[in-house]
């Protein structure tokens, strides 16, 4: 059979031309994404920092950055198989997942009212710098031209992050914005203190404070700012964190 020629659409090719990650903020760059491929929602996150923690740059809609969410709290799910893989990894319908595939993951996103989600490494050879996530709609499909056209993007935000990086480049009418900061900025810093309250390495600790947000049923922001405030250590009791406001979390 012959292999089929990759040819992306109209739309990704008027997107591509004015691709850029330049400083700014809001959903307008994502959202400009999932017009394109004609996606539900679509996220972009970033390797950042010693440990190549992924860091949310765009998202959109809410659900996006939620399941975004989701996936750094419980640690697996499609984009960390991209990333690990270096290959696409395509599940348009959630429910014909094996449970034990992403058992944590699963019903969180059911919850969410995500029906299926393909995700796309950013990245060169087996250099690996993010992972594009697009969120399929409830017709649970995605089809050839899709993949072709997120294949594309993907591969031009990998330059653009390559070009520009997290510091943002000089401003240019009708370019994607890009961050300047940290949107976990709350859960770097919080790891850093209870590796010092635990006396345990970072991944460790960051490992700890994904266990508690998904045991509590939280969001891993909420957790990492109540560490911040210092409303919740993570002294090590034997019976868990402490919130020395509200007892024992």
């Amino acid at each position: 059979m012959a292999e089929r020629s990759q040819v992306i659409s109209d739309g990704m090719a008027d997107l591509l031309r004015s691709l850029r990650l330049e400083d700014g903020g809001g959903d307008a760059p994502a959202a400009a994404c999932a017009r394109a491929l004609g996606a539900a929602g679509v996220a972009v996150s970033v390797l950042v920092g010693e440990d190549r923690v992924a860091e949310l740059l765009w998202s959109h809609p809410a659900a996006s950055e939620r399941f975004e969410n989701l996936q750094f709290t419980v640690g697996e799910g499609p984009g960390p198989d991209a990333l690990r893989a270096g290959v696409p990894v395509v599940e348009p319908d959630l429910d014909r997942v094996r449970p034990e595939r992403w058992p944590a993951l699963l019903p969180g996103a059911r919850e969410l009212g995500v029906h299926g989600v393909c995700c796309f490494p950013l990245g060169v050879g087996a250099i690996r710098l993010g992972v594009l996530t697009v969120l399929c709609d409830e017709k649970r499909h995605f089809s050839d031209q899709q993949f072709d056209d997120a294949q594309a993007l993907a591969a031009a935000l990998t330059c653009a992050v390559l070009n520009g990086g997290l510091t943002g480049a000089p401003s240019t009418p009708g370019a994607l914005p890009g961050p300047v900061g940290l949107n976990r900025a709350a859960v770097h810093q919080a790891t850093g203190m209870i590796s010092v309250q635990l006396g345990v390495p970072l991944a460790e600790a960051l490992l700890r404070l994904r266990a508690h947000a998904y045991g509590s049923g939280l969001d891993i922001g909420e957790v990492a700012a109540e560490v911040v405030t210092r409303t919740l250590r993570f002294d090590d009791d034997g019976t868990g964190p402490n919130s020395p406001d509200r007892g024992k979390g």
